[in-house]
């Protein structure tokens, strides 16, 4: 790289680092720190959820995939833009009211009211292991771009990667993210839309070498694997349900057709995003065919038919996807420690200036224990898989109980949510365990799902039986 491409990627961080000094002085609530007053409104709000979904997995991992096996990396975005329309359509509206009514911030928040605080516990958990996961795989993304821009050590590339968003998250907090992610949405959409997609058409040559020169399974969408996709599609969408910054998100809209209108032009943006990452990946084989492995295609692309200036920019906004999306996953993580583990559990009357240092303190270990995580791993798709499974395998039903069976249960939430977690987790290591085993080689999201229903609906149907045998005793 240039020097220019240099100077503008330091610009870059200190911008971040000095909106955080900006916002970090706005804000005086729990409620400002992690839903911003619940005044967002359309336009801000789907820029947001760009910053929830569009980063290193949706980035990174479907170039990476694109370059692997083509037009079939295409299921990991489409999967994403039907978790947008499933939820804007079903659970946006209904979710932004019960959060007004109830003054909502979290989603264990909604779990408790409807169920129970063992139910909520539960629901802490999962979520708090599964943002970890997330922030872990935004972060290794971040890493891999650093060590491929400077050639520094992935060590020191995780060090500065980590230390620049968990700064600027932990002290900005909501305004700070909020603030970041228009400018970081439209940087990405420019960039990667209007910009990088030119650029590599115009070094390819002639668009018609993908499908002259590119393999035969380069076009077919099954390649990835039916059962890998349908797993993917299952986990993803499921996921939308029961993410805690789905949550977040309706929480923070200023009113019900802003949560929904916002989460639709989300949809519609990923679209766009995801259909130019799919070309650049593809194109990549042709333009740098070797010396490169999946996880960098990308940036050696840029690296390779950009000039000077163009790929700073470029990388800046690869990145800004990226620690966007690692930081609203730090801030849910830490809501979960702030308000769900420590209000509702430990000291429930601490003062606001308390909880406020904490919640930064939160925001600073969740993003340092990311790091620790993303280290240990190796590719950005499985962790991101992995972590979608966690999150959405067990809470699925339960979340469903809430809005539409009144029938459902404490107890069945609480007994569904559990074994359904200790299935996924006992069924990745079985996996790691017994590589060459066939009942192990089923993806776990399936043993998870039937674990969650063999225990929530018998356990809510037998409820009243049970309840009518103890009064007759």
């Amino acid at each position: 790289m240039e020097i220019i491409d240099y100077i503008v990627l330091v610009l870059y961080f200190c911008t971040l680092l000095g909106i955080a000094v900006y916002a970090n002085q706005k804000q005086e609530t729990t409620e400002d720190y992690y839903v911003g007053g619940r005044g967002v409104g359309t336009l801000p709000l789907a820029a947001l959820w760009m910053s929830s979904w569009v980063g290193g997995a949706a980035i990174m991992g479907t170039a990476e995939k694109s370059y692997q096996i083509g037009l079939s990396s295409l299921w990991y975005p489409l999967s994403m833009f039907s978790g947008f329309i499933f939820f804007a359509l079903i659970f946006a509206g209904r979710i932004k009211r019960l959060g007004d009514q109830h003054q909502h911030i979290t989603y264990p928040d909604l779990i408790e009211q409807r169920y129970d605080t063992k139910a909520r516990l539960v629901s802490t958990v999962t979520t708090i292991l599964a943002y970890v996961g997330y922030t872990a795989s935004q972060l290794l993304s971040a890493a891999h771009i650093i060590t491929s821009i400077t050639g520094i050590n992935l060590g020191y590339s995780f060090l500065v990667a980590t230390t620049v968003t968990v700064t600027y998250t932990s002290f900005g907090g909501f305004f700070a993210v909020e603030k970041t992610d228009r400018f970081q949405t439209l940087l990405v959409v420019i960039g990667v839309s209007a910009v990088a997609v030119p650029l590599t058409w115009h070094s390819l040559g002639d668009i018609s070498r993908l499908s002259t020169e590119l393999p035969a399974d380069f076009f077919q969408f099954g390649s990835w694997g039916w059962g890998a996709i349908f797993a993917m599609f299952i986990s993803m969408v499921l996921t939308f349900f029961t993410s805690m910054d789905s949550y977040t998100r309706c929480y923070a809209a200023k009113s019900v057709r802003s949560a929904r209108n916002g989460t639709l032009l989300a949809a519609l943006i990923v679209l766009c995003i995801s259909g130019s990452i799919c070309f650049l990946g593809m194109s990549a084989k042709l333009i740098i065919p070797s010396g490169t492995d999946g996880a960098s295609t990308l940036i050696r692309l840029i690296m390779h038919v950009f000039p000077a200036g163009v790929k700073g920019l470029m990388l800046v906004a690869i990145l800004s996807a990226i620690m966007s999306t690692a930081d609203t996953c730090i801030l849910c993580a830490s809501a979960n420690l702030t308000r769900d583990v420590y209000q509702r559990f430990i000291n429930p009357k601490a003062p606001q200036k308390k909880v406020m240092r904490l919640s930064i303190a939160s925001s600073v270990l969740v993003g340092v224990v990311g790091a620790l995580v993303g280290w240990y791993s190796k590719s950005i798709m499985d962790l991101l898989i992995m972590t979608f499974t966690i999150n959405s395998a067990g809470l699925f039903l339960p979340t469903l109980g809430v809005f539409f069976w009144k029938r459902a249960t404490p107890m069945a939430a609480l007994w569904s949510m559990s074994v359904s977690l200790v299935t996924v987790i006992g069924w990745y290591f079985a996996k790691g365990a017994f590589p060459d085993s066939t009942i192990f080689s089923i993806d776990p999201v399936w043993p998870g799902l039937m674990a969650s229903a063999m225990l929530f609906f018998p356990l809510s149907l037998s409820a009243p039986y049970f309840a009518e045998t103890k009064q007759n005793a």
